[in-house]
């Protein structure tokens, strides 16, 4: 919005929206796109088409760095690395998902909640003791992630600011060029790969020395997994509640959302119910995941893979060889599932979202995420009932060029 007093260049791009205000591509039947690198690909957008596709032996991601696929993207990024659990598949995914996923079951995870609880309190605390108006981003969104998984992985004493810049560089669609990202990534593996020997020689009951034991006593996994691995839960550990987190206040927190969606008067009680009932704080956790996607699209239309055999999806035939993209948004959203219309952030999903994906590449740290995030958002509503946002929508800073979006700076105020 231009206003007299901030008037906008003629050339200026117009302000970035947030998330949960995009526009997500309606589920209909699979329908044929391209990619930025001019890749054709067939693109899936309801619920049942998505999930298949996520589950489907046939469509995995090993195969798009095969030496005959097209390319995908048009800069590298971490999730390009082919010795990526992320980029296996069938039993080489099971045998390196099997050395790490008993430290993310929600029992493993539940055990964790006193102390993650613990943290959380200590870091909303020092919010509310900074005064109003506070910056939330830096004080608590940025924080707790990144001490929670320095805790799982016994990193206390990283440099939290290199550990942003790696993950920055290696999340990177157009903000960083391909040299610079590339040679953050190394520096990124070479730390990893330092870690990963520290541990082998010196294991203690973090989780790296359990995944360093665990693979070389199965002997399935690549020194080069094991590293990639390594880094991969670094940066997965972190960036997924920080986004979440961030969006998750400017969703909640945006008075225009609660004016369009009728509930300008209810608003105000649906932040302080959160705050009151640890319950309701679970369950709007599971709509806003489900309603607030991570990124906004700008380099594929969803989550890809690649055919390694002729199969049908939602009624046409997807060829082998071709590309396919996942739109879990849009399957979230999708009103054969979900009702349409405004979110009851207080009702049970009858059917479980997309956000964490399906089948075998389901996020491992899914349940710590969501552990972070009912936790923040319960805490900070409690402390601060009165809490809105200091800075109009308009004029939030956004993370940008990344894979994901969040606020780069929230200011808050109560």
């Amino acid at each position: 919005m231009t206003t007299d007093a901030t008037p906008e260049a003629p050339d200026a791009p117009p302000p970035l929206v947030p998330l949960h205000c995009l526009l997500r591509a309606e589920a209909g039947p699979p329908r044929q796109a391209a990619l930025p690198t001019g890749t054709p690909v067939w693109v899936l957008t309801r619920h049942a088409d998505v999930r298949q596709a996520l589950a489907h032996p046939d469509l995995g991601r090993a195969s798009l760095y095969a030496p005959d696929a097209p390319p995908t993207v048009l800069t590298p990024n971490i999730l390009d690395d082919p010795s990526s659990i992320l980029n296996s598949d069938g039993p080489d995914h099971q045998a390196i998902r099997r050395t790490v996923q008993r430290a993310f079951t929600p029992r493993a995870i539940e055990r964790w909640r006193p102390w993650v609880d613990g943290v959380v309190r200590e870091l909303v605390d020092g919010l509310v003791a900074s005064g109003s108006p506070a910056e939330v981003v830096g004080a608590l969104t940025k924080p707790l992630p990144v001490r929670v998984i320095s805790r799982l992985m016994e990193l206390e004493g990283l440099d939290t600011e290199r550990l942003g810049y790696w993950s920055d560089h290696a999340l990177s669609t157009t903000a960083y060029s391909a040299e610079e990202i590339r040679t953050a990534i190394a520096e990124f593996g070479a730390f990893g790969h330092r870690l990963v020997q520290e541990r082998r020689k010196n294991p203690g009951e973090d989780l790296v020395s359990s995944l360093v034991l665990a693979a070389d006593r199965t002997g399935g996994m690549t020194e080069e997994q094991i590293t990639s691995l390594t880094i991969g839960l670094v940066i997965a550990g972190h960036e997924t509640t920080m986004t979440s987190f961030g969006n998750a206040l400017v969703y909640l927190l945006d008075p225009e959302r609660a004016a369009q969606a009728e509930q300008a008067a209810q608003a105000e009680r649906v932040w302080q119910r959160i705050g009151a009932d640890p319950a309701a704080a679970a369950a709007a956790t599971e709509q806003i995941l489900r309603t607030v996607p991570l990124g906004d699209r700008t380099t594929a239309p969803g989550q890809l893979r690649r055919a390694t055999a002729d199969l049908e999806i939602g009624g046409v035939t997807i060829p082998a060889g071709a590309i396919v993209a996942a739109d879990t948004a849009a399957a979230n959203a999708d009103p054969q599932v979900y009702p349409p219309g405004p979110v009851d952030l207080f009702a049970p999903l009858g059917t479980p979202s997309l956000t964490f994906g399906a089948g075998p590449h389901h996020c491992l740290g899914a349940w710590l995420a969501r552990m972070e995030l009912e936790l923040g958002l319960h805490h900070l509503a409690r402390a601060l009932p009165e809490l809105r946002l200091a800075t109009p929508v308009d004029r939030i800073e956004w993370r940008t060029g990344l894979l994901t979006r969040s606020p780069l700076r929230l200011e808050v105020a109560w």
